[in-house]
């Protein structure tokens, strides 16, 4: 399965705590449609201490969001875009926004 979102894109939260929220996409996991996006849904995890070098505490770190909550940022629009998908004349599919025509 192929996911639209991919690493590094700049991508607006549409849904969820976090909605507005616009930022860089970390990772992706295509396998359950989800994405880790920078400083979007925050969770807390308590680790264990691993020896004398690493303490234990609670640490903050972001969880996987669904790609259905994304929308990716068009640089032109400067807002989120529907996009589709072009094939251009050496046969790479680029991605272009909806609204202004431009490749993302």
């Amino acid at each position: 399965m192929s996911l639209r979102i991919k690493k590094n894109d700049k991508v607006v939260v549409i849904a969820g705590k976090n909605r507005g929220t616009t930022s860089k996409v970390l990772f992706v996991i295509p396998s359950k449609s989800r994405a880790v996006v920078e400083h979007v849904n925050m969770v807390k995890r308590h680790t264990r201490a691993k020896g004398q070098g690493q303490p234990g505490g609670i640490i903050e770190k972001e969880a996987p969001i669904h790609v259905s909550n994304l929308m990716l940022v068009c640089d032109k629009c400067k807002r989120g875009v529907r996009f589709s998908t072009n094939t251009d004349a050496e046969g790479r599919k680029t991605r272009v926004c909806k609204k202004c025509g431009t490749v993302i």
